[in-house]
This record gives C-alpha cells, structure tokens and sequence, in this order.
C-alpha cells in the first residue's frame, strides 16, 4: 500500500470519528448525566501511524533516499485533563511510541469539550504538541504541530471509566537541514499526517459530591372512620431529573393502590387502628443510590353509632287567607355531628317551593282548612329524618254588613203634612221594636218633600217628628236618641225611610244632608180635648 494511500484513509478514519462524536454529543437522546468531576487521568495503549517520509539514513547527502516512518504498535498515552466546567476542560497530554530503532514522543495542550451521559461520555480536544521523533539513528529535534481528535468512554464507576477509543489526527513538521541538502526541500523539513488510536481506563475524582436522594411520604387525612378514602403522596429531592423514575407502594391497613406519586388507600372493612403506607422510589440508571423509602402513617376510627338526623318545622302565619303566602323553616342536626341537608319538600295543598332549611307555601286555589308541609332531611351518610307542620287556610270573612232599608211612611195630610198619623205610627213601632231586639243598631231617617209642597224645611220635619215618636212620643218607646240620625233626601216624595244600620256597617249618605236639630224642631201631634178629658175622668176613677 502507498503512502499516498494510507494518508488518506488515516484523514478519512478521524473523519468519520469526530463526525460521529459530533452526533452524538448533539443528538437530543442522549441525556447528560449530573456527575461532573473536578480532574480525570487518562493511562492506556497508543497505536501510531506516524503518515510521514524522512530522509534514508547513512546515504549521500546531497542524494540521500526517502524512509517512510513505520507504523508504531508499541506504546503509551496520558492525558490529565481539569474541569473548570460541566462541558470544558484542559488537558495535558503525553504519548510515546516505539518500534524497530524508532521512537515517538509528544506533549501536548488545548481544551476538551466533553458530553456526559449516563451510558457513555463523548469528547472532543484540539491541542498544540511539541513532538520528538527518532528514525533510525536520526534526531531532528523537537518538532511543533497539533492534534485534533476525540473518542469515547464508557462509565464504569463514578471514579472510573474505560475509553473504548480515542482517534486523533497527528500533525508535526521536523527539520532534516542536518541529513539533506536544500535541493531536496520535501526531506528537509516533512510534515508527519497521522493517526493515534488510544484505549484504556479513565479516572476521576473532585467535583461536587454525590449527593443521595430521598422521599417524603405524607397522608390526607390523617384520621378516617372506617370506609372512608385516604390519598398518599411522595415527594422526592436530589434524583436526576432527566431520569424516569418507578415507584412501588405498600401499605398494612386497607387497599393500597398506587400510581407514579400518589396512592389512593381504600379503608372499606378494614379494622380500626394505627397503618403506614410505603413507597420505595427507584432510579434504574443509576448505578449505585438510585433508591430511596419512606412511610406516613395514618389512623382509621370506628364508625360511631349511626343516629338518623332530627328535625323539627314551623309555619308562620300558622293561619291565612286563600292565596297568602306562608313561611315554612325546618331545624335540622344531627346526633352524630355529621353534615345534614334539608330538600324533598311537599305540601297536601297549594304550592311548595324550598331551598335548603327554608320553604315558601302559596295558597293560591287551595280550599279551606289545614295544609301539611312535610321536609325530609338527609346526613351525609344517607340516614334521613322527616317533619311535618301546618298552616291553616281559612274560609273567606262574611262580607261588611250594610244599611238596610226597613220601611218607610207616607204623610197624607194636607193640612198637617209632617203629622204622623197612625198608620206611620204603627210603621215606628216596629222599627222601635227592631232597635230595641238589636241594641246595637242604629236608625237613619231620611226625610222627602214633594217638590211642590211650599213648606219650608218639611222634610226635615218629616225626618225629626218620626224621631221624636220613637224617643219622646206617647208610645213612650224610649229610644235614646243618640242612635238615631235625621236627614232630608231627594227622593221627591212625601216620604221619610227608616234605614237600619247594622254594627260595623256604614250609611251611604250620597243623595242627603244632616238635618240641623236645632233649627228644625219637632211638631208633637198632641190629643184631642175629649180624648184628654177621657184620660183626666179614667185617672181619677
């Protein structure tokens, strides 16, 4: 194989490998892992494939042949490297190779940028070296170039990790003035274009220490009757949190079933007393403290006696007309001290609408007499409870009594129009008797004029002298006079009405005026002489 040849296929091979570091380290998939150590010590074997043409020894020169540097499989590198960083470094390097009277040495310095995951670490550095190389009993001296390269470890420990390759591209320039004379420019002063592949182990120590995770159970509620549900919750601190962590729950007392950070705990039929629960929380790419435990404890309390709620109801107004409404407040607790609720209201009549304790009945179209309004109140255990009260709707008030009108008198006589003869007299002694069965009636007397009488003030006679028979005539009917009142009307007649007016009943005076007593006076129609001088002759017998 060529020189020309293996040159190329030394480029082509560090091609590939810093492209496929450079992948790698920038694919999202692979997560960086939070272990970021201060130093790491890099001990193992180095291949060399020196890529470079020197002059042949022990030849003329001004004609001296071309020696092509053999590949060196003996050999081997170290690299210290400081952390100022997660991602940066830099690194010392030194490397030696040796092989058939050939030797390599190199020193070298520059920054490494490194990838950290939790399977593999990936890295890349480019340094300036100071390179000696021997050939064949040639020393040129010293030699200034460069490496560029990268590779791959794979963790072991925290403290230790194998590099399962490193390949660099190795450049140098020597000076052969010495060995070739200045007609032969390309043996004077030839560039090395190689390869380096190293592996070994890798370690690290420094950096922030491990710092181990841990889990904080807690419970709610703490306290549960028996049957009632318990939520468990853990907390975790100081997990890689690009890892996917499991967790597994446990508990003594109920159901425990789990799911990532909580677990509902079902206390149905489980006996009273103290329990914890349990969760054991795993981180699976860790390597070592991926685990962490912890317990809340928890009580279950005997179910206390059932008592059903108790409740008592009052209707206000207890009594109301048809199409009232009426107020009904229900009182509802419960033995148990447990929540209650009032609803399902119902009434025998008319309509119910209630919200919570309280309750409104319309009486609207109901019938007269009781209506039942019944509640029922429900605890938040189901236990229910009823209570019943009434609100009676009466029958309609009878309506206001009203004046009435009882009888009336005609006045007949011309010459004596306001006379009350005997017809009209018998007329007043029943309404005296009316009067005197309903003492407290009263008597309105309306008296009428014909339009042509040319009396003056002949109703109002008409009115007073029917008032004065019935208090002050020779019937002698006694009736105060206080319950009577005389009017004129406009019936245009000669007449005068006797209107009872019942307690609590109003006269409807439209049509009348009050008769002035004191102005208008009443004209008794007193006995004739022989029936007075009849009276005078029986009296004294």
């Amino acid at each position: 194989m060529s020189l020309s040849s293996k040159i190329s296929k030394s480029r082509m091979v560090i091609g590939l490998l810093v492209v496929l570091a450079v992948t790698l380290i920038s694919s999202p998939a692979f997560a960086q892992s939070d272990s970021n150590p201060k130093w790491d010590l890099f001990l193992g074997y180095q291949w060399l494939h020196p890529g470079g043409t020197v002059p042949q020894p022990f030849t003329d020169f001004n004609s001296p042949g071309a020696y092509t540097i053999p590949d060196m499989a003996k050999g081997f590198g170290s690299a210290f490297t400081y952390n100022f960083d997660p991602h940066w470094g830099l690194e010392f390097d030194l490397g030696h190779n040796w092989g058939k009277g050939n030797y390599e040495a190199t020193g070298s310095v520059g920054p490494r940028f490194i990838w950290r995951t939790d399977d593999a670490n990936y890295f890349l550095h480019a340094m300036v070296s100071l390179n000696r190389v021997a050939v064949n009993g040639l020393d040129a001296g010293d030699g200034v170039g460069a490496i560029l390269g990268g590779g791959m470890d794979l963790p072991l420990k925290k403290w230790l990790s194998f590099r399962l390759f490193e390949a660099d591209y190795v450049w140098t320039q020597h000076n052969y003035a010495d060995y070739v004379s200045s007609q032969f420019s390309d043996l004077r002063r030839p560039s090395f274009d190689g390869v380096r592949l190293r592996t070994g182990f890798v370690f690290a120590w420094g950096g922030a220490p491990a710092v181990t995770p841990t889990a904080s159970c807690s419970v709610q509620p703490t306290e549960v009757m028996v049957g009632e549900p318990i939520t468990a919750t853990v907390t975790t601190s100081n997990f890689n949190p690009k890892h996917t962590v499991t967790y597994a729950w446990s508990g003594n007392g109920g159901q425990v079933t789990g799911k990532d950070t909580t677990a509902q705990i079902d206390t149905t039929n489980a006996a009273p007393g103290s329990y914890a629960v349990n969760a054991h929380v795993t981180d699976a790419k860790m390597k070592t403290g991926g685990e962490a435990s912890c317990s809340a404890t928890y009580t279950i309390k005997p179910l206390p006696p059932k008592n059903p709620p108790t409740m008592s109801c009052t209707a206000s107004p207890s009594t109301v007309q048809a199409g009232a409404s009426v107020t009904v407040s229900c009182s509802c607790t419960s033995p148990d001290s447990v929540p209650v609720n009032v609803s399902n209201w119902t009434a025998t009549s008319g309509t119910i609408s209630g919200s919570g304790s309280t309750a409104t009945l319309s009486t609207n179209g109901a019938q007269p007499g009781p209506i039942t309004v019944t509640a029922t109140c429900t605890d938040s255990r189901g236990l229910t409870g009823q209570a019943s009260t009434q609100a009676t709707v009466e029958n309609p008030p009878p309506p206001p009594p009203k004046a009435a009108k009882l009888s009336q008198c005609d006045f007949p006589n011309e010459k004596k129009p306001w006379r009350v003869d005997n017809t009209c007299k018998a007329i007043l002694d029943d309404v005296a008797k009316n009067l005197q069965q309903n003492p407290d009636n009263k008597l309105v007397i309306v008296g009428n004029a014909d339009p042509t009488e040319k009396r003056k003030n002949l109703a109002g006679e008409r009115a007073v002298d029917s008032k004065f028979y019935l208090t002050e005539g020779e019937a002698k009917q006694g009736i105060d006079a206080s319950r009577i009142e005389v009017r004129t009307g406009s019936a245009g007649t000669k007449t005068a009405e006797y209107w009872i007016v019942p307690s609590g009943a109003t006269f409807d005076s439209t049509g009348t005026e009050s008769v002035d007593e004191s102005k208008v006076k009443a004209i008794p129609d007193h006995p004739k002489p022989v029936a007075k001088k009849k009276a005078a002759a029986k009296k004294a017998q």
